[in-house]
């Protein structure tokens, strides 16, 4: 299990929450089913996980193109046509779909 706010490994127990390590975020465990989708492999995708573009691919309101071998990291799962969140250099925030992308 990994943070659900800044996606760090290492937490703690305290008083009936988890407590982050490296951020102090705290949260509870919840019974819910773990939303994943699949990468261009087949591979289950999950929030926090890192993975990389396996293609080039235009982006609105940029002159240049979200490279081919761009590594994205901390993904969030999301329901819609472009099923991923994420944070990308250079870039800022964006939504991409799973197909275009492969587990790090």
């Amino acid at each position: 299990m990994k943070c659900p706010s800044c996606g760090f490994e290492y937490y703690y127990e305290e008083d009936g929450f988890f407590v982050c390590s490296a951020c102090q975020y705290k949260w509870q465990e919840t019974e819910e089913e773990e939303k994943f989708v699949l990468d261009a492999n087949g591979n289950k995708l999950f929030d926090g996980d890192d993975v990389i573009v396996i293609k080039d691919l235009k982006v609105k309101g940029s002159s240049q193109p979200l490279k081919q071998g761009t590594k994205v990291t901390n993904i969030k799962i999301v329901d819609g046509d472009q099923n991923i969140d994420c944070r990308i250099q250079g870039f800022g925030n964006m939504s991409l779909k799973s197909e275009f992308l492969k587990k790090a």
